[in-house]
């Protein structure tokens, strides 16, 4: 889980509780109706395949060819997963800092599944506008469902709870001290930018990258229908998506398409080239 800082008050032990005898049968299904425990799920599984198996999450999270699990969700679930992935990722080592400050020893190396719902979690209660009590009560029956982490879900309620409790004086400081990146790589940047620019490239990978729109006519009016702003050469640059890109007015009706500023300089300048060869 990255670096071990100075352990911080409410830790909580890792302890080797014991484990409660299941039986095939004895898988409680009344867990999967829960409200919103389905995008965590498909949340903590996508990010395993994106950290444990390299897995890049362009291809997870595809609407029509991505992760069955992710698949089986509703528009609003699947923008809820992709919020939660983008975030776990952008603020990977900041989480696993955080994180480790509420324990008393690091998880065990094949906690793998443990690691990923709680940093699912702390994704939440850390960058997104989701009531600290859901994320936490969600990570917890999320824990009780899977065999695997049922032994850790007290666990998981205590780290949890005072992350929460913790952020508002942690949080900040945290993103201050903390690199996004492995050591390799923030050496690597250092080393061809020299440290001011590295320590800015670093930072700006914790910041999703704008969305730019053409649209074939009325840009003042999809500027206001999408939220964005026109550039000088017309197109219109929309910096946080309120939904994903089908659920957005105009998509149906292909009033507008998915086009990098830069990619959409072309045919403006070139002007009218029907016909021509």
């Amino acid at each position: 889980m990255g670096p071990q800082p100075d352990r911080a008050q409410g830790s909580v032990v890792v302890s080797g509780a014991k484990r409660r005898q299941r039986t095939p049968g004895d898988r409680d299904d009344r867990t999967e109706a829960v409200a919103g425990l389905a995008a965590r799920k498909a949340a903590a599984r996508l990010l395993a395949a994106v950290i444990d198996a390299r897995t890049p999450l362009d291809g997870l999270t595809d609407h029509d060819n991505g992760h069955p699990q992710y698949r089986a969700l509703d528009m609003r679930d699947r923008a809820l997963v992709r919020a939660i992935l983008v975030t776990a990722l952008r603020h990977r080592m900041t989480i696993a800092g955080l994180l480790s400050r509420r324990l008393e020893k690091p998880l065990p190396q094949n906690a793998t599944a443990l690691s990923h719902i709680l940093h699912v979690a702390a994704a939440q209660i850390l960058f997104l506008d989701i009531p600290d009590s859901a994320a936490v009560d969600l990570a917890v029956t999320h824990a009780k469902s899977d065999p695997r982490t049922l032994r850790f879900s007290g666990l998981i309620n205590g780290v949890l709870r005072t992350l929460a409790r913790a952020k508002d004086a942690e949080l900040a400081p945290a993103l201050i001290a903390t690199e996004e990146a492995p050591a390799w790589f923030s050496g690597r940047l250092r080393a061809a930018y020299g440290v001011d620019k590295a320590k800015e490239i670093l930072a700006a990978h914790r910041h999703e990258a704008p969305v730019d729109f053409s649209v074939k006519s009325d840009p003042a009016l999809w500027t206001e229908r999408l939220g964005g702003i026109v550039l000088p050469t017309g197109t219109i640059r929309v910096e946080r998506l309120s939904a994903s890109v089908p659920e957005l007015p105009g998509f149906a009706e292909g009033a507008w398409w998915v086009q990098d500023a830069a990619a959409a300089l072309p045919a403006r300048l070139f002007g009218d080239i029907k016909g021509l060869r």
